[in-house]
């Protein structure tokens, strides 16, 4: 089981840091041909992950219902979505943003699933709320020109992130994580080509420089092909509702990438806000007394 919790922050840690790290990325390429040349790179690294185990059944069709969804929010809608977030935000905003994961995920399976929400986990969303709502308003947002579009379409990856979680889990009991992984970075490749060539067409390949081209390799495999594997690698063991816990690392490494890389000032605003999210974790995810 501990090999399973590193697996889910290890998971988390890298996808935080990439976030962070896209700040960089967005800036020299258009979103959809990043999104595409990841998409790309992993596709091409995770071939001979694509052939089936001996030990696994063929895939049914709600399964395949279900590989595609997962792509098409975890993968395709959460990039796009975060890509232009962070034309528009910082990596430590970023953070703050995505700790509301755990609550999402909360809110998703109330809507989806009809699970009762009990009141400590809607204090939980009402905090993570607050939290973001306090940054968008803040001296340093208006200061540092992150804009409420930023943030809004921060959420929606939010949401996309918690969906991805959810259908994951049901994933890991059928499909092997490497499969996992390989299918649904194929399924986001073949839903952005056609944006991503579009871009491409008017692009300056030649103005990249070598050391931009080996972070978007860098940036393509820790998207689709490592963090992937650790989480359904862990998710596979570990009850959904508890691996929310882990995505705490999340919004820890966005915001340690926008300091210690980036140059970003963490401010008393961030603070407080980071710790109404980091509150809204832990409500909505520690275990009750009978769970212990």
């Amino acid at each position: 089981m501990i090999a399973a919790y590193g697996s889910l922050a290890l998971a988390m840690a890298i996808v935080g840091a990439y976030v962070g790290f896209s700040k960089l990325l967005v800036a020299a390429f258009p979103v959809f041909l990043l999104a595409w040349l990841r998409f790309g790179v992993a596709a091409v690294a995770m071939a001979h992950w694509l052939r089936r185990p001996a030990q696994e059944p063929p895939t049914d069709p709600r399964t395949r219902q279900l590989l595609f969804l997962e792509s098409l929010l975890g993968n395709f809608l959460f990039s796009i979505l975060m890509l232009y977030g962070m034309r528009n935000a910082d990596a430590i905003t970023a953070g703050v943003v995505m700790s509301a994961i755990p609550a999402a995920v909360a809110f998703l399976s109330w809507l989806f699933l009809r699970e009762r929400i009990a009141g400590r986990t809607g204090f939980a969303i009402a905090l993570a709320v607050l939290g973001v709502a306090i940054l968008a308003t803040s001296r340093e947002a208006r200061a540092t020109h992150v804009s409420l579009l930023g943030i809004v379409l921060l959420l929606g990856a939010v949401l996309c992130e918690a969906s991805y979680v959810v259908i994951g889990k049901r994933l890991t009991g059928q499909v092997s994580p490497r499969r996992i992984s390989a299918i649904i970075n194929l399924w986001g490749l073949v839903l952005v080509t056609p944006l991503g060539l579009w871009q491409a067409q008017e692009f300056d390949f030649a103005a990249v420089s070598p050391g931009l081209w080996g972070g978007l390799v860098l940036y393509a495999l820790a998207a689709s092909m490592w963090t992937v594997w650790l989480w359904m690698t862990g998710l596979k063991r570990v009850p959904a509702a508890r691996a929310g816990v882990f995505t705490v690392f999340l919004p820890i490494g966005s915001a340690a990438v926008g300091v210690l890389a980036l140059g970003e000032r963490f401010t008393t605003t961030h603070a407080i806000a980071f710790t109404l999210a980091i509150g809204a974790v832990l409500l909505a995810t520690w275990p009750s007394a009978q769970q212990r």
